[in-house]
């Protein structure tokens, strides 16, 4: 009997154990959108409404576009709470599930939410999509319009309108989509409605009449954006009768189920159990299950046209669910939905495991987020300093940061990521050059792999064209920083009276790292800034290399405009004196452009005092114990190895 009380004790003891490793493995998956509920929630969970009951004529696919931080999360919430489609309290950020989002306070991948809304006497079905604000995630945006029959544009009513917010205004304008105005924020003491309608007018030619006023916050006015999205927004011109035709337009891998895929049902219905064929691969697929977001995953019997969900279906493979894919059933083949304009990466960085034999488990990290995130360009890649890893290209810099911190998050992959650069072209001659990288015209993603100064006729960089909104005060300050950074401005126009837009053009590796936090600093804050892609354009450029104690460190090698290679070699050769710990010898950083150096620091070793046991006596003995020492320090020099901080890749391009 003893000996059972001690077994159960144990037994309990082992339990809470196992719990806690749970919990704190899965601690990140609470936020992640393939983690919404647990599956014992989810079998008590029933839709209170019945799909078939709403015809296209009654359902409303939309979404919210807007700035960063300008209340698309928040909107979001009151639009689920007034629909009932949670209940009413402290909701905050309910769309945004990742760990990465909630920490930061950005929205990062657009989620959907299906909601009911009563009208004049009738239920209608609406699929909201919420998208996120910042240039990084511009990709996410055009995916998510591509669902949608129209959006909801809010402006900050304090802040008015944003160089994100004309970038996204032009973006649902291009697709042909039905847009409403909206100020949010007007309960704020320094709300300016009426100037930022005035705004709105200038610069998009919206009347001021159709201009929608609330507080998101406080729930004022929210009504009203229901009712418009209703009365003003068009319905989806799709039929059941039709063959299916289903829209992959977002995917994510479910550790436990595997891939799961957002769809819009263009025409047709999709049942669970049915055959469908992928229109690009022609390979046949069983869907196991399928439902809506209200807010979290709820599975349902049919999907219907016009309608927005998730399905899971037995794939075996990432790779096969290609967002902008059209599937149909098995037999009825249809023409397939135009797909997506593939995303161009701006910025590339290698990313190492911290140990070689972790390479497997970051390939497959990899994979499994990349179909979360699809504007990532991933391609193999090796180091002699770091072994095998992967060369990444992303749209900028948050971008990367934010898919290295979900990489930690979501998978527990420990990464090393070296310092970011732009992909560079350049023109070489020679018929044996050429045959070797077998074109006139090389694209150079690493900058250790760039040919030979001698081969290279032409170099190309990439250039884009940026966007500036800013108080008119500060316009000085902001022309000085673009023209610091070789920016060409090309237009100036002013959108009120008391703020002006500048249409600057760029070489995108001047506005890579710390541009937007300068203008930020410049402007007390008030400007904001977008870019989009302008081509390549010939310009001087010079590879910079790097040298600790002589040694070449490849990882932080760069290329850069020849006017700006000794500011950027003595710039990083200060911080990495700053970032790399102090040895028992001496380190000399050095920063060379071809053989030459063009800037040196000195990282002082610590030093033991060995003349402290002296008292008094001859100088000759002090003499000798400090060159002794120095000998030491010497033969140290020769053989001793430098470690560099995983993290100072970037930490040296900041300010």
């Amino acid at each position: 009997m003893i000996g059972s009380h001690v077994w159960r004790r144990v037994m309990i003891q082992r339990c809470h154990r196992h719990i806690d490793i749970l919990c704190r493995r899965s601690k990140n998956l609470l936020f992640h959108p393939s983690f919404s509920t647990s599956s014992a929630l989810q079998q008590i969970q029933n839709l209170s409404f019945d799909l078939k009951d709403f015809p296209v004529e009654r359902i409303r696919n939309f979404s919210i576009i807007a700035h960063v931080d300008h209340g698309k999360s928040t909107l979001a919430d009151r639009l689920l709470e007034i629909t009932g489609t949670i209940p009413k309290g402290d909701n905050k950020q309910v769309l945004d599930r990742l760990q990465v989002e909630r920490e930061r306070g950005i929205t990062v991948k657009a989620q959907t939410a299906t909601l009911v809304y009563h009208h004049k006497g009738q239920d209608y079905l609406l699929n909201l999509i919420d998208t996120p604000g910042h240039v990084d995630f511009h990709y996410e945006v055009s995916r998510s319009l591509a669902a949608c029959h129209g959006a909801i544009l809010l402006v900050d009513a304090n802040q008015g309108i944003q160089a994100q917010t004309v970038a996204n205004f032009y973006l649902a304008f291009e697709l042909d989509l039905d847009i409403i105005p909206v100020l949010n924020k007007i309960d704020l003491p320094n709300a300016q409605p009426d100037m930022v309608a005035e705004q709105i007018y200038n610069v998009f030619d919206i009347d001021k009449s159709e201009v929608l006023k609330v507080s998101a916050k406080q729930g004022k006015g929210v009504t009203e954006i229901l009712d418009a999205v209703i009365e003003r927004l068009p319905c989806p011109h799709y039929e059941r009768a039709k063959p299916l035709r289903a829209f992959v337009f977002d995917s994510w891998y479910d550790r436990f189920k595997g891939v799961v895929a957002l769809v819009s049902i263009c025409d047709g219905t999709l049942s669970k159990g049915d055959k469908v064929t992928c229109s690009s691969t022609q390979k046949t697929y069983e869907i196991t299950e399928l439902g809506v977001m209200h807010p979290t995953q709820i599975a349902c019997p049919t999907l219907y046209a016009g309608q927005v969900g998730y399905v899971m279906m037995n794939m075996r493979n990432t790779s096969e669910a290609r967002i902008g894919d059209t599937f149909y059933h098995e037999g009825k083949p249809v023409e397939a939905m135009p797909g997506f304009k593939k995303a161009t990466p701006m910025v590339f960085a290698g990313m190492f495991p911290m140990d070689q034999s972790e390479f497997p488990m970051l390939r497959n990290a990899i994979e499994k987020l990349t179909l979360n995130d699809r504007s990532v360009q991933v391609k193999v890649d090796s180091s002699p300093a770091l072994g095998q890893g992967y060369r990444l290209g992303f749209l900028g810099l948050l971008h990367m940061e934010v898919f290295n911190q979900r990489l930690e998050q979501e998978f527990d992959a420990s990464v090393i990521t070296t310092a970011p650069n732009v992909a560079y072209k350049m023109k070489i001659m020679g018929e044996k050059n050429i045959k070797h990288y077998g074109s006139d015209e090389v694209t150079v993603l690493n900058p250790c792999l760039m040919p030979d100064p001698s081969i290279i006729t032409e170099y190309l960089e990439p250039m884009v064209n940026g966007t500036i909104i800013s108080p008119a005060d500060f316009i000085n300050e902001v022309t000085v920083i673009c023209l610091n950074r070789r920016g060409q401005v090309k237009d100036q126009s002013y959108i009120d009276d008391n703020r002006v837009m500048i249409q600057v053009k760029f070489p995108l590796a001047e506005i890579l790292v710390d541009f937007f936090d300068e203008l930020k600093s410049k402007s007390s804050g008030y400007a904001s800034f977008d870019y989009e892609d302008a081509g390549y354009e010939v310009s001087e450029l010079v590879k910079i290399t790097f040298y600790l104690n002589g040694r070449e460190v490849d990882e932080m090698t760069m290329i850069g405009h020849i006017t700006r290679a000794r500011d950027i070699a003595r710039s990083v050769c200060l911080k990495l004196k700053d970032t790399i710990p102090r040895q028992q010898f001496l380190i000399s950083v050095q920063g060379k452009v071809g053989s030459k150096v063009v800037a040196r620091e000195d990282i002082k070793p610590y030093r033991k005092d060995v003349t402290a046991k002296l008292y008094g006596g001859d100088v000759t003995r002090r003499t000798k114990l400090l060159k002794k020492q120095a000998e030491g320090k010497k033969r140290l020099r020769k053989i001793g190895n430098i470690d560099i901080p995983k993290d100072a890749f970037i930490q040296i391009l900041r300010k």
